[in-house]
């Protein structure tokens, strides 16, 4: 602790006069009231104000506006005058005179010389760190204090590397002071992002280490943001409110409660240091137990750093879009982009209402009322954004046919299309040789059934079956063909569309297909003249001999198997009614095949866009050291002294060795500045007057 020992006044035996305005014992001015000094108004208090007043070094208080200097008549605080270590006794009478009118005026004007912001800001670090140790009533002042601070940060921090770390570092000296546990499950206060993680956000990192505490996502956020270790993709820049909310539900999948820090070595120790020159060399230090700094630690932040770029990846088509048209928020062009859970409550509760009409997983609706429940009723339709559309459904677990993000022709808006639950898991299954065969079979099956005009509920049934019976594929796959199974009975292919489609398949395989075509003929019981016609098309197109359409369904008919079947089988092909889609022929080459017919032409499949240049923090590498060095680098530097101990400590929570560490950060530094980091064995002093060097 330390106390200011102010003058005393010698015994007398009368009472002295009053000294005159302006040169008695200074005394500090509560936040909100006046002053006149020099014939200028300073409203809003928070100043020293008097003849003068002892800093805590001994020497005069910097920051005093004293009566007994003169004062110019005008004075510029635009103009660069004031020196590295301002002091009102020490500045000339025109930089007296700009300093007042900078006071007299609010304390606002972004021009203002540094110099001038940090004198004042001398006076409020007097307040807190001195003052507040004796006189309660100075710890009243804080919350006025904080405000102005967080007010001074507004204007000058983005002007001032320096003031903002300085300041900074005094917010978070008020915001440490006093503090309780689990500081971890209460909101951070808003800190400027400076060299160095805020001491209240390492506290509350090392309290839940301690606790063994899962660490809730508002804290990592804050972590991620405020570390001097971490650069966040343009997107969580741009899109700051989607960036939390998507970290949040990523940050949970990935990592359950939560990520539970383990307790390291190093401990957690604060030691202020000062801008002003009458609060230097004063030892100014908190400590708290054994509680660790996590800030030695690098895997941690890795970690978290992995969650937060997945989520940037997912919303970098919508932050590009909103950087181009800000007026995208909002609507469906945007919304589009985003996953669906961070769609707005009450549209996610239409689409809750629609899902909830699902019979047997499934809903069948035009793409139009679809598009108007989600706000897009009068926005055109295109391949985009019904791409996107479906994009955004997975998201929710909601699949679409037609399967448009699997190359099927993008539906019209009053065209039906079928929603159907699907998990995220089985979100891009449907692009093997053996799905695509089937739902080639389904497709061609759509086109006999209706053959006669009707798509029968037997023959709905029949190609249900078939599909439980295609055991050999995944119950997702399944899952996607029962949904496009629906879609066809609304929607039937066109057997002249199927052509280029079945053309490529091997000869048994469309031996086969011939066979299931003349099953399904029978599945109604009902064999129409118009079937024949239509089957022997189908045959033709197949490239099997049309003459055996008639003996094919006789022999269905009766329960035999259809001599197309048993040329396939002759060919190698086996027939088996439960894995009619199996083609086990020649895999590769049906693969690649299918991979060609399946996917619409390449050229009406428009150019990804080029990715946006990221807008990333500068270079989180001081001196060009390594993420290790650099992260003990950080370490020396928030404090002007170490014990060899502690320093072991930190280099091992980190892997390193120390005297190897040290001896490579001291080079990167003498290569740099050509001097010294740090000098010294047990204790380690560190030249902190570097680090305004290393971070500019």
């Amino acid at each position: 602790m330390y106390s200011v020992s102010g003058a005393t006044n010698p015994t007398s035996d009368h009472v002295l006069p009053a000294a005159p305005a302006g040169f008695g014992e200074g005394r500090w001015i509560p936040p909100g009231e006046s002053i006149e000094v020099a014939g200028v108004n300073l409203p809003g208090g928070m100043l020293y104000v008097g003849g003068k007043l002892k800093a805590l070094n001994g020497g005069a208080e910097p920051c005093l506006i004293s009566g007994q200097y003169t004062v110019a008549r005008v004075g510029n605080y635009r103009a660069r005058q004031m020196g590295y270590w301002p002091s009102y006794a020490e500045a000339s009478p025109e930089e007296r005179r700009a300093y007042l009118n900078w006071l007299s005026e609010g304390r606002s004007n972004p021009d203002c010389d540094i110099g001038y912001v940090f004198l004042f800001f001398y006076g409020l670090e007097r307040r807190v760190i001195v003052d507040s140790r004796d006189d309660p009533a100075a710890r009243s002042d804080w919350p006025a204090i904080i405000v102005e601070l967080r007010r001074l940060l507004a204007i000058y921090g983005e002007k001032s590397g320096s003031f903002n770390r300085y300041a900074g570092e005094l917010l978070g000296w008020i915001e440490l002071a006093g503090k309780s546990s689990q500081l971890y499950k209460q909101p951070v206060p808003d800190f400027p992002r400076t060299y160095e993680l805020p001491p209240h956000l390492r506290l509350a990192l090392g309290q839940a280490a301690v606790d063994r505490a899962p660490l809730p996502p508002h804290l990592v956020l804050a972590w991620l943001r405020l570390s001097p270790e971490c650069s966040l993709r343009t997107a969580a820049i741009r899109c700051p409110n989607e960036f939390e909310r998507l970290f949040a539900q990523r940050y949970h999948e990935v990592l359950g409660p939560g990520l539970v820090l383990p307790k390291n070595r190093t401990k957690l120790k604060f030691i202020y240091q000062a801008a002003s020159a009458g609060l230097r060399g004063a030892n100014i230090t908190m400590t708290f137990g054994d509680v660790p700094d996590v800030t030695a630690l690098t895997a941690p932040i890795r970690k978290l750093m992995e969650v937060a770029n997945q989520c940037t990846d997912e919303l970098g088509s919508y932050s590009r879009l909103v950087g181009k048209d800000p007026g995208a928020v909002g609507a469906l062009e945007g919304l589009l982009l985003l996953p669906a859970t961070l769609w707005p409550a009450a549209i996610q509760a239409k689409l809750r209402a629609l899902t909830a009409q699902m019979s047997e997983g499934r809903l069948s609706l035009p793409l139009k009322e679809l598009l108007a429940a989600l706000g897009g009723a009068n926005q055109e339709v295109n391949r985009d954004r019904v791409r996107g559309l479906a994009r955004a459904l997975e998201g929710a677990e909601i699949g679409m046919e037609p399967h448009v993000l699997g190359g099927a022709k993008v539906p019209g808006e009053q065209d039906t299309i079928v929603l159907f639950a699907q998990p995220l898991m089985d979100s891009g299954l449907g692009s093997r040789a053996e799905y695509q065969t089937a739902a080639l079979t389904l497709q061609l099956a759509s086109a006999v059934a209706q053959a006669d005009g009707v798509f029968h509920d037997r023959e709905v049934a029949h190609l249900r079956a078939a599909i439980e019976g295609w055991v050999h594929l995944a119950l997702a796959e399944r899952r996607r063909l029962h949904a496009h199974l629906q879609w066809l009975t609304v929607s039937p292919m066109n057997l002249a569309a199927l052509k280029k489609k079945l053309a490529p398949l091997p000869t048994a395989a469309r031996e086969t297909l011939a066979a299931f075509m003349a099953s399904l003929a029978q599945a109604d019981g009902v064999v129409s003249p118009d079937e024949v016609k239509f089957l022997e098309k189908v045959y033709k197109a197949l490239g099997v001999e049309p003459k055996r359409v008639f003996s094919d369904i006789h022999t269905a008919g009766s329960g035999g198997v259809p001599a197309s079947a048993v040329q396939a089988e002759k060919r190698g092909f086996r027939l088996d009614a439960e894995r009619i889609a199996a083609l086990q022929e020649d895999t590769a080459r049906v693969s690649a095949l299918l991979s060609k017919i399946f996917v619409e032409e390449a050229g009406n499949t428009p150019a990804a866009p080029a990715p946006e240049p990221e807008l990333e923090d500068e270079a989180n590498a001081p001196l060009g050291l390594d993420e290790d060095h650099s992260a003990l680098l950080r370490l020396l530097l928030s404090r002007p002294e170490w014990m060899r101990a502690e320093l072991e400590d930190a280099a091992a929570d980190l892997d390193l060795m120390l005297d190897g560490a040290l001896e490579q950060i001291n080079e990167a530094a003498f290569d740099a500045f050509d001097e010294p980091l740090f000098e010294g064995e047990d204790p380690i002093s560190v030249n902190t007057k570097l680090l305004e060097k290393i971070e500019a």
